[in-house]
């Protein structure tokens, strides 16, 4: 065969078409092209829908064997939580139900000896609702604004409690809301009682201190006072009933050089996260007004007059 009835060109499989370069920018520009179309105008909105639409039961079916894992892991989770939090509270259940039979038990021993001594009973507080509507306006003081006042029969110096124990004393008395002292500002004092010796003092605020606290003031240095003695609310003051808590001793402090130790305690109550409290009326109020002893005819003084009540004679 002559050489030159030969096809020079070379076969198919090695035909090469635009290059590689070529092709990087017509793609390149062509994806560009489509991403600012799509953006402008959407044009891509419809078949994302499709698409979508389409692809739905299979996304349900490839996630079921995920979801059921978890589904499983969780229920046996929450089921041993569950289990701890119910043998937790069947074990506060069991200390809560000794102690209200020995409160029971004291609280019959105390009238029948208060009886026996014939002293007064001790009269059960009146108390009533209140939400806590805003913190006061006074970067130096801690006080809070109550949405009950003078038209709700609010007393002045009613003692405020949350459900851990004594958070301040009501302090202005408005027709619809009230203010509020809180036990940490520098010029609250409450009377308390150490629970575990039995010893009274006052306990002052002390805003100063971890953010917000009291102290036990004028307290000798070799006082029995550990860190974490409950103080409670004593009733000597005639305006919180005896036995609320108010604080926890943290620290205590004893210098040589001074005759007084530094005590500083932490409230129970929340002090800056109360949102509903109650209000308990003073003590005093609720006892009859002491009687106004009229001075006998010896003394050259005239007896009181009024209107009403009950008269009393001094004798000499």
């Amino acid at each position: 065969m002559p050489l030159g009835t030969l096809d020079s060109a070379p076969p198919p499989f090695f035909r090469q078409g635009p290059s590689a370069l070529s092709k990087l920018f017509f793609f390149s520009a062509l994806a560009l092209f489509l991403m600012v179309a799509d953006t402008r105008f959407k044009i891509t909105q419809p078949l994302r829908t499709v698409v979508a639409v389409v692809l739905q039961p299979v996304q349900w079916l490839v996630l079921q064997p995920i979801r059921g894992a978890t589904s499983v892991g969780e229920h046996f989770s929450q089921l041993s939580t569950a289990q701890a939090a119910e043998d937790r509270l069947r074990r506060q259940l069991a200390d809560q139900s000794l102690r209200a039979a020995q409160v029971e038990q004291l609280r019959l021993e105390n009238l029948r000896l208060r009886n026996l001594l014939g002293l007064r009973q001790t009269l059960p507080p009146s108390a009533q609702a209140a939400e806590v509507l805003y913190d006061a306006a006074d970067l130096y003081s801690r006080k809070i604004i109550l949405d009950k006042g003078a038209s709700h029969q609010l007393a002045l110096g009613s003692a405020v409690v949350d459900e851990a124990g004594v958070l301040g004393q009501v302090t202005r008395v408005y027709p619809l809301v009230s203010e509020v002292t809180l036990l940490v500002d520098r010029d609250q004092a409450i009377p308390v009682l150490n629970t575990r010796t039995g010893a009274r003092s006052v306990a002052y605020g002390d805003p100063g201190f971890n953010g917000g606290g009291l102290e036990l003031r004028f307290m000798a240095a070799n006082a029995d006072v550990l860190p974490g003695d409950l103080l409670t609310t004593s009733g000597v003051d005639g305006v919180y009933p005896p036995g609320l808590p108010v604080a926890k001793v943290t620290k205590v402090e004893r210098r040589a050089d001074t005759a007084f130790a530094r005590i500083y305690c932490t409230a129970v109550a929340a002090i800056g996260g109360a949102r509903h409290v109650m209000v308990i009326a003073p003590v005093s109020v609720q006892i009859a007004p002491r009687p106004e002893a009229v001075v006998t005819a010896a003394s050259g003084k005239k007896p009181a007059s009024k209107a009403s009540g009950p008269k009393f004679e001094a004798t000499p």
